[in-house]
């Protein structure tokens, strides 16, 4: 009786309205609730439910398979991948990432088959899809970076060496009562809605175009009888093998959505989701070549008040765009749940010799900032995923505002101090909140950017700023920012700061008439 009920169009349809209104009312709670988690975390929370909520089903005989056989391949999953990742990043010397683990482990618990005949002829599928999941982090890659996705990667080869197929049973009717909100959270985490909209163009597209059915019904049946938002969700917007550019995405997405279309063949060949990713993994590393590096500290200095900047060796072969991005993973004990990894802004130059964190220090730091204060110079850090598109337009005759909330600012300075040391002159002001004076950084890259013809406006948020401030007072509003810069519906805005403040700034700006497409705003996936 229960699996009809769940199967029934008027049922999800139902469900899929209701839970998106829910997610529209509630958006702010939901936004201030990801802050403060990591983008790996809030992944693997949304596994550990889905797989609890499968559980839930398959005792209530919803699912085909036992309680007892999904537990048996979960734990299977979970202990034979931590021990290839354990064995491979001993035998490499590079840091363990358990989150990365357990993702992976977790994912492949959902789209391969629990055993329904006997263990026997299920535990080498799962046995060498561990070991080829985590080995191809390790020893499947360029420059020490992983080309393909590691669940997709390891259920092809598997299936190609022992004809053992996933049959991605996570993308049945049942399952996307629990898909859907969770892809709905992780999509809202990572922002990569242009990926996901070029794979949902590229997917319908083809199944609309080829496809024998009506459009309505084939759309239901890759909604209820395809992974697709699971797929989308979890695996396409994977940030270590997706491109890490605008453009790159859209070309990634739709070249995906194309493959993943059940009517999608190269003769009497068909592609199941994992090789249309590992298709778009390829393209990826085509048009956006990856590599990960190991940072050498140099030096520590203080840039602001609780700002300092870490600076670090620079490899002769790295190079990156001012503003772009990285994540950095830091091997700690007694990780919080914020984990060991975090994506931080290169304050630095691609003119200068080195390379150069500015970072922000709070009152209660979580375990990874705590293990980077305790970092010295000799001290190393992994670094890899250079991405963003928060970075100079190539247009040079763009007329530019730059508005920095505290360490927003990094981007910034990466922006600036590359035009001084190149010599280039644009039409760029700034505008920099601060909480107090002391929270300034940088004020010598600003001074001579200024020198340039791109001037510096000061905000203090501080309620009593001192008695020889000359700059603004007050949070940023519409009356200082056309003071500071009267052909304000002339300039393109650019944001960097946290979450509220970029919010605020943006609706300032619309409420002043400037056209959202004047304004862009820095991002980074674990922005917490």
């Amino acid at each position: 009786m229960l699996k009809p009920l769940f199967a029934s169009s008027f049922a999800i349809v139902s469900y899929l309205a209701v839970s998106s209104a829910l997610f529209l009312i509630f958006r702010r709670q939901i936004e201030n609730f990801l802050n403060n988690i990591t983008m790996y975390r809030v992944v693997l929370y949304g596994l550990i439910i889905l797989l609890l909520g499968a559980l839930l089903f398959s005792y209530l005989r919803i699912l085909s398979f036992s309680p007892a056989a999904l537990v048996f391949s979960t734990l299977a999953l979970l202990a034979f991948n931590w021990l290839a990742n354990f064995l491979c990043a001993k035998f490499l010397r590079l840091p363990v990432n358990a989150e990365s683990v357990y993702i992976t482990a977790l994912i492949l618990a959902l789209i391969i088959p629990p055993p329904t005949l006997g263990l026997s002829s299920t535990l080498p599928f799962l046995i060498w899809a561990s070991i080829w999941a985590q080995a191809s982090k390790y020893i499947l890659n360029i420059n020490n970076k992983h080309l393909f996705n590691p669940a997709a990667l390891a259920v092809a080869l598997v299936a190609l060496a022992m004809n053992q197929s996933a049959n991605w049973w996570v993308g049945t009717a049942s399952m996307l009562y629990l898909s859907w909100p969770i892809g709905l959270l992780i999509i809202k985490k990572v922002q990569r809605f242009d990926a996901i909209l070029a794979f949902l163009i590229g997917a319908f597209g083809i199944i609309f175009t080829l496809g024998s059915s009506s459009p309505a019904a084939a759309l239901y049946k890759t909604l209820v009888d395809a992974p697709l938002i699971f797929f989308a969700s979890v695996m396409l917007t994977e940030p270590l093998t997706m491109p890490p550019t605008r453009d790159g995405r859209l070309a990634y997405g739709l070249l995906v959505g194309v493959l993943f279309a059940p009517e999608t063949h190269i003769g009497k060949f068909d592609f199941t989701p994992e090789l249309a990713l590992l298709a778009g993994n390829v393209f990826s590393y085509i048009i956006s070549p990856k590599q990960r590096l190991v940072l050498t500290l140099k030096s520590i200095k203080k840039a602001g008040e609780d700002i300092y900047d870490f600076v670090f060796n620079n490899p002769q072969s790295f190079k990156f765009r001012p503003g772009q991005y990285m994540e950095l993973t830091l091997a700690h004990n007694k990780q919080d749940s914020r984990g060991n990894r975090r994506y931080f802004t290169l304050a630095s130059s691609p003119t200068e010799a080195d390379i150069t964190l500015g970072i922000k220090f709070y009152q209660q730091p979580s375990s990874y900032k705590r293990a980077l204060a305790k970092m010295r110079p000799g001290d190393k850090i992994v670094a890899g995923q250079l991405a963003g598109d928060f970075t100079l337009p190539h247009n040079r005759n763009k007329k530019l505002v730059f508005i920095a909330g505290g360490i927003g600012i990094t981007p910034f300075r990466s922006m600036l101090k590359y035009l001084i040391d190149t010599n280039q002159r644009r039409t760029i002001t700034l505008l920099y909140s601060c909480r107090n004076k002391n929270e300034i950084a940088y004020g010598d890259v600003l001074t001579q950017a200024s020198a340039l013809g791109m001037p510096t406006f000061c905000t203090l948020t501080d309620p009593n700023p001192p008695a020889d401030w000359n700059g603004f007072s007050g949070y940023l509003d519409a009356q200082k920012i056309a003071a500071a810069v009267p052909d304000f519906r002339e300039r393109y805005f650019y944001i960097s700061g946290s979450n509220l403040m970029v919010r605020s700034v943006k609706a300032t700006l619309r409420g002043m008439d400037v056209s959202p497409r004047r304004i862009i705003t820095d991002f980074f996936p674990g922005l917490a």
